[in-house]
């Protein structure tokens, strides 16, 4: 069976605990569906050793700043404090810098290796094409893995470049790359798992099944993340039968092949269609096996199903029962307890964790501060919010745009736009030169605002500032309600055809109508 024969319609994304396992900020997928074949991101990273644990410290430290990782490798060499600067160390460092997302920091140590003719595997060079794609573009890894020599472009470049492709939702890309792999015999397991993770961010969940079967068809092994994005598919159509159908087919195979993301997944399925009981004795299931292997990560996606189910009893029982585990209680683990008593709106218990974290935390954390203020804002808290966001001004580097935008949409939510549009000023002047820019439901409220009120200085201001981002958010769209604004306030704007040219704007028929009447030539 051509992939490329299989059809496409729109499916169903599934909902908050779901949204998380297949796309929130534990990214799941990325970490089942790696694009190199190595040992499984989910297990626990072992510590850094003691050869490398301070070169990391330095490194991780540096955060996304460009330029400085070969400083300090050069550096740490210069001190000559008797450390081996070896493969294996940098290797480790880089491990660490990916699972937090420092790519950046990561992409250059290995350029830095590079400079140095160090000796790169197949698997180096996978994850160098990979760290290329995250930090400078698709194009950019493209161009690198056709640079290699014919002999280097083996199944684990192909591989990686095909989980470019398909986290990028570059379909076409992905399955012309396919093609080629499945003619040179380069198509594997990893391979399968891609295109599954691809169609389910394309929300194409029902191409899922046949997908396995046809890595049945060629005796392709099903791993256990095969098994979980197999049932995430069924669960997407509501089809609780597909999805029991899956685990049994597991379990008759080889029952350890149910670790705890089996049980996630099979809770959150359970749990969305209602089936309350069976989500119960799942995440009982789940519990057990987190607890036996000390699993962190799958203490905060039980947090996440029991907010989802409602269950303030179990959410702090796990709460307790994570803080018990661990020596250490992360900022990480904090920002899902907070969201999920925001969820539960226990606003009391919120207050409680959060001002424990706020005391223990030994790096202040925006995410954690965020994610109180968007929880207090919800609640018309806005004094609560307005305290939590003067502290984090003076104990944290920020970025405060995200906590800015949130108090802006409040405060256009009351009407009170000067405050509105002061507070979504103030972001776009601390953005500078960073990718940032208000998310597209912001953008539109303001807009619509000042459509319903004619208000034609508020939207060129608010549009004023849009226009100062390093992303200019200026497209049609903007536009077409900037001129419905000007046409039911009976304003005119002589100057507003030149502006949309120079902002690169096509003129399509409907802008075109509405530019005769607020701009006749």
């Amino acid at each position: 069976m051509r992939l490329l024969e299989i059809g496409i319609s729109e499916g169903k994304m599934s909902k908050f605990v779901t949204h998380r396992i297949l796309t929130g900020r534990s990214t799941l997928l990325r970490r089942l569906c790696t694009a190199v074949e190595v040992k499984n991101e989910t297990a626990a990273t072992p510590v850094v050793r003691n050869e490398s644990q301070t070169l990391y410290k330095r490194l991780s430290a540096l955060g996304s700043a460009k330029g400085k990782a070969s400083e300090i490798l050069n550096e740490y060499i210069r001190e000559g404090k008797g450390y081996v600067v070896e493969k294996q160390c940098l290797e480790r460092c880089i491990k660490e810098l990916r699972k937090f997302k420092k790519h950046q920091c990561a992409l250059e140590i290995m350029e830095w290796m590079a400079n140095r003719n160090v000796n790169f595997g197949s698997a180096d060079r996978a994850i160098l094409l990979d760290l290329i794609a995250k930090v400078q573009g698709v194009p950019a890894a493209e161009k690198y893995f056709n640079d290699l020599p014919s002999k280097a472009q083996d199944h684990y470049t192909f591989g990686s470049l095909l989980n470019c492709y398909c986290v990028e939702k570059m379909a076409d890309e992905a399955l012309a790359l396919y093609e080629r792999m499945d003619k040179m015999r380069y198509t594997s397991t990893l391979c399968f798992n891609n295109l599954m993770s691809l169609y389910m961010r394309l929300k194409k969940p029902e191409k899922v099944p046949l997908l396995a079967e046809e890595m049945k068809r060629r005796n392709l092994k099903l791993t256990t993340f095969t098994y979980n994005i197999l049932m995430t598919s069924y669960l997407s159509s509501n089809d609780i039968e597909g999805v029991e159908r899956v685990y049994e087919e597991m379990k008759s195979g080889n029952e350890k092949m149910c670790d705890w993301t089996t049980y996630s997944h099979l809770a959150c399925a359970y749990s969305k269609l209602g089936f309350y009981e069976k989500a119960g004795i799942a995440m009982k299931k789940m519990e057990g096996e987190i607890r036996r292997l000390r699993h962190r990560e799958g203490y905060h996606f039980l947090l996440s199903l029991y907010a989802g189910m409602s269950n303030r009893v179990e959410v702090n029982r796990i709460w307790s029962s994570l803080k018990s585990q661990f020596e250490v209680t992360t900022n990480y683990s904090y920002l899902i307890m907070v969201q999920s008593l925001s969820k539960l709106d226990d606003m009391d218990g919120l207050k409680k964790v959060f001002t424990e974290w706020e005391l223990r935390c030994s790096s202040y954390d925006m995410r954690v501060a965020n994610a109180a203020i968007c929880a207090y804002l919800r609640h018309d808290m806005v004094t609560e919010a307005e305290e939590v966001f003067s502290t984090a001004m003076e104990r944290s580097k920020g970025p405060f745009f995200n906590g800015l935008e949130m108090f802006s949409v409040s405060f256009l939510k009351k009407k009170n736009v000067d405050r509105a549009l002061q507070c979504i000023e103030s972001a776009i002047s601390m953005s500078k030169e960073k990718d940032w820019s208000p998310r597209p439901e912001t953008i539109k409220a303001f807009l619509n605002h000042f459509e319903e009120e004619r208000d034609v200085d508020g939207a060129e201001r608010f549009c004023g500032g849009l226009k100062k981002l390093k992303g200019c958010c200026l497209n049609g769209d903007v536009y077409k309600s900037v001129l419905q604004t000007y046409s039911g306030a009976g304003r005119m704007s002589h100057d507003m055809r030149t502006r949309m040219e120079q902002d690169g704007i096509d003129i399509t028929d409907e802008l075109e109508c509405l530019l005769q009447k607020v701009c006749p030539q």
